[in-house]
């Protein structure tokens, strides 16, 4: 999958644009004030209501001097009107040719705020359009800079972390867009994965049962991306519990390059980060879904390749990764199911101390799939596994889910409307009782 560099097109946007630039600037006025020069003025009349090729032919041989022109109108003149429309020629010279932002870049030699801090400003700015134009310019600055390593796109990560979770489907398609473009630079991936809710905004999309498949497609596109860097590989799927989303959208999907991008993602997560991904992969049974993908005839190689990636690594390492492994997967995806270590009094005997691993971080999963599953059977396994854990587990241990509210959780279930979770909920009070514990 190719990643170009800073594509966006939104309606939205560019109709609320259209109207803006229907209005007119008095630009002689500013030339009054001393605000500009006359030939500033020449210079920005030139472009003024323009066709797109005619302010692409302007700024030929005059590049330096145009994106001088826009950062200064930017700093001196702060009518909110005229931001908006001075943006929104900026917007022009970059979308109409993207190789344009080497004028601005250019102009960093004689201000180490340029090219960002004025867009950064009318990023701020409280009006809408003017902030839409602004993430978009900054995007596609950030995507054409010469030293992304040296550029900071610490403001725009955080702009779109809470416009991912606009309301207005059209903002969020746009904040998307960028996202796309600017994760395509590797060095600004780990600056959006710091960027408070900015993942999370991301993931919860994908939750929403009005996701359509083209957005499913771009906010999967951003996690692939994401996902190849190791640190974000390993550490994804205990945060945001993706790979169960994952496998269920590529499950039910109907477009090719839905399941394509989520495969490829898939496979980002094997190769990055084998030991933090393979079980929980097991546990979702992505391997006989795999086996289930690889007959089926694709128009693209590359889903074939990672296909068969995946599916070779998940069936090497079927039988190394050990009966724990898979049980803490189980518990962490939430995804519990009768298998073996919930019935096997050598596993509980061997592995009860290991819950209490991490600050107990799997007893307070359990604990939590007590409070907020909504299945039954989840609901009785979880009250059996705690049964099973108080009858091999130390004090402490005991004291520590007492003091989260486990125990009383299970006494509650005794009366739960479910028989199977009645009889869970009661054998796992017996073996409290039994264990005589000094609470």
């Amino acid at each position: 999958m190719d990643v170009s560099l800073a594509f966006v097109s939104n309606p939205y946007l560019d109709k609320k644009a259209s109207q803006a630039r229907q209005r007119s600037i008095l630009w002689e006025g500013y030339e009054r004030a001393n605000l500009l020069s006359h030939d500033q003025v020449e210079l920005v009349k030139a472009i003024d209501k323009a066709s797109p090729e005619q302010i692409q032919q302007a700024v030929k041989g005059k590049g330096d001097a145009y994106a001088a022109l826009i950062l200064h109108l930017l700093e001196k003149l702060s009518r909110p009107d005229t931001v908006q429309y001075v943006c929104i020629l900026a917007d022009s010279i970059l979308s109409g040719d993207e190789s344009n932002a080497k004028y601005f870049h250019n102009l960093t030699a004689t201000n180490g705020d340029y090219p960002y801090e004025p867009f950064i400003k009318a990023l701020r700015s409280g009006e809408e359009l003017t902030d839409l134009e602004a993430s978009k310019i900054l995007t596609i600055l950030s995507c054409m800079s010469p030293t992304p390593a040296q550029t900071d796109v610490t403001a725009l990560c955080k702009w779109l972390s809470m416009h991912l979770a606009s309301p207005n489907p059209q903002i969020m398609d746009l904040a998307v867009q960028e996202t796309e473009s600017l994760l395509g630079v590797r060095e600004y991936r780990n600056t959006f994965w710091n960027t408070q809710n900015a993942v999370n905004h991301l993931v919860q999309e994908l939750d929403k049962g009005s996701a359509t498949p083209q957005i499913q497609y771009q906010i999967i596109f951003c996690l692939w991306l994401l996902t190849f860097e190791k640190d974000i590989a390993s550490k994804i799927n205990s945060q945001y519990d993706i790979i169960p989303k994952l496998v269920s959208i590529a499950k039910g999907a109907i477009k090719e390059k839905v399941i394509r991008v989520t495969i490829a993602t898939l496979r980002n997560l094997v190769e990055k980060a084998p030991a933090d991904n393979l079980a929980a992969m097991l546990v979702v049974k992505l391997l006989p879904f795999t086996e289930n993908l690889s007959t089926r005839k694709w128009s693209d190689t590359d889903i074939v390749e990672d296909i068969d990636f995946i599916k070779e690594k998940l069936q090497e390492n079927f039988q190394s990764l050990t009966t724990f492994e898979q049980y803490a997967s189980e518990v962490e995806t939430g995804m519990l199911e009768w298998s073996p270590p919930h019935t096997s009094e050598l596993f509980w005997k061997e592995n009860a101390s290991r819950l209490e691993e991490n600050n107990y971080s799997l007893l307070r999963s359990l604990a939590r799939i007590l409070s907020t599953a909504t299945s039954t059977q989840v609901l009785a396994i979880a009250a059996n596994d705690v049964g099973h854990y108080v009858k091999y587990s130390s004090k402490g241990g005991k004291r520590f889910l007492h003091d989260i509210g486990a125990k009383q959780r299970i006494m509650e279930l005794m009366t739960h409307e479910d028989q199977d979770v009645r009889y869970q909920a009661l054998s796992a009070v017996q073996k409290y009782m039994h264990q005589a514990w000094d609470f």
